[in-house]
């Protein structure tokens, strides 16, 4: 079992930066893919960014490729998503999910763990 707290969201100006953490439980983290995914009211969750167990791929959604920053530090379990340049759009509630298998996916049905999430608020 994986248990996973995502950190701060909050409020931020339109073009504002955040830095949301994900703190993961369980000695086998260093093992499993990390993803970042946001669901705005009344959307489907959709896919932010993804990192390979080790850290060495990374992948995004085109909505934030070239604004957001996904990595992870396995010796303290804990998985970051920097996000600069925020805009009213990027308003949602962030999840940071687990896939057990080293690999990164960007489709929700292969993770195997979520967190309870964090809100992020852009006003424009």
């Amino acid at each position: 079992q994986v248990q996973l707290v995502e950190s701060g969201g909050g409020l931020v100006q339109a073009g504002g930066s955040l830095r949301l953490s994900c703190a993961a439980s369980g000695r086998t983290f260093s093992t499993y893919a990390m993803g970042w995914f946001r669901q705005a009211p009344g959307k489907e969750r959709e896919f932010v960014a993804a990192i390979t167990w080790s850290g060495g791929m990374t992948y995004y959604a085109e909505s934030v490729k070239g604004r957001f920053t996904i990595s992870r530090d396995n010796a303290k379990n804990t998985v970051y998503l920097r996000m600069n340049s925020l805009k009213s759009e990027d308003t949602a509630v962030y999840y940071c999910a687990a896939d057990q298998r080293p690999r990164a996916t960007m489709s929700l049905d292969d993770y195997d763990y979520w967190g309870q999430g964090t809100q992020v608020t852009v006003s424009s």
